[in-house]
């Protein structure tokens, strides 16, 4: 089954994408990827199984309560080397035509008649250019966070990268201007995660090119959390899926707390100033001041 208008949720890591990736999937209409896929990268038909079988009511229930929609990035590097971890975005000039011809392939064996549209969601780089080569009809939901929440929130994983420093993390090189801005506040960890906030919100920016308007949605955390119905609502219909009963009654379960109260609650003073400093005029183009 060919994929047609494949959905990606993008966005820096840390931003809200993981609830609002699982509100979507509940979606009748949606497949998605799931630990299947890590485990069996070469047989995407189990993962097509568990779409099907989460359509049976009482199974659906058990299966959906142990297995999630997840990032998959084991499966997207098994199909598609280099996918997982680029120093930079990917773009359309790095497609060859035997990756896309494999990301084709393996992605029409995961919907269903059903689940007729494929969701996934990747954080990080935004991929956009990259992901349009291979699907020209593919749609974008981008899902924008304070950045002062989201640093916050990185410092506070055991994974962020940028515990290793920039000369071993994802991001490139830092430029001139982010190396004497680093030093300015005596390479604090906090003012590197808000340099790497400003570079990936800068890669999003660059990334609209490749696509038209209507294909990318931008969509606000704290929106999110306030109007859930409301954003759900314009997302789906974005998306060109239907608003049912059945993903109302689903969409209820979901109950939506805006934590980004936490950076000043977690964050000494003298981190905060750092914070603002760093991210002033962006925390301004994103009306978050």
């Amino acid at each position: 089954m060919k994929t047609t208008k494949p959905i990606f949720i993008i966005g820096v890591g840390r931003s809200g994408s993981t609830i609002f990736h699982r509100i979507l999937s509940k979606h009748p209409n949606v497949s998605w990827l799931s630990r299947l896929c890590e485990k069996y990268p070469n047989k995407p038909t189990i993962n097509r199984i568990l779409m099907k079988m989460i359509d049976y009511p009482i199974m659906g229930r058990l299966l959906t309560k142990r297995i999630k929609p997840g990032e998959a990035y084991g499966f997207w590097e098994f199909h598609c080397k280099g996918f997982t971890t680029p120093c930079r975005d990917l773009i359309p000039l790095d497609v060859t035509e035997m990756t896309k011809e494999k990301i084709q392939n393996v992605m029409s064996k995961i919907t269903t008649k059903k689940r007729n549209r494929l969701l996934i969601k990747i954080t990080g780089w935004p991929r956009v250019g990259f992901l349009h080569e291979i699907f020209n009809d593919a749609k974008f939901i981008h899902i924008i966070r304070d950045g002062r929440a989201v640093v916050n929130s990185m410092i506070n994983v055991d994974w962020w990268w940028g515990w290793r420093g920039p000369q071993n993390w994802r991001w490139g090189d830092l430029s001139k201007t982010q190396k004497e801005e680093w030093q300015k506040y005596h390479k604090s960890f906090i003012a590197l995660a808000a340099i790497e906030w400003k570079i990936l919100m800068d890669a999003f920016e660059k990334a609209k090119k490749y696509v038209s308007k209507n294909k990318l949605l931008e969509v606000k955390y704290e929106d999110l959390c306030s109007n859930p119905s409301v954003i759900t609502k314009k997302v789906i219909n974005f998306c060109e899926l239907e608003w049912s009963r059945e993903f109302n009654n689903s969409l209820r379960k979901y109950k939506l707390n805006n934590t980004n109260y936490k950076w000043k609650k977690e964050l000494t003073l003298e981190q905060q100033n750092i914070l603002e400093n760093i991210l002033f005029k962006y925390l301004k183009k994103f009306d978050y001041l």
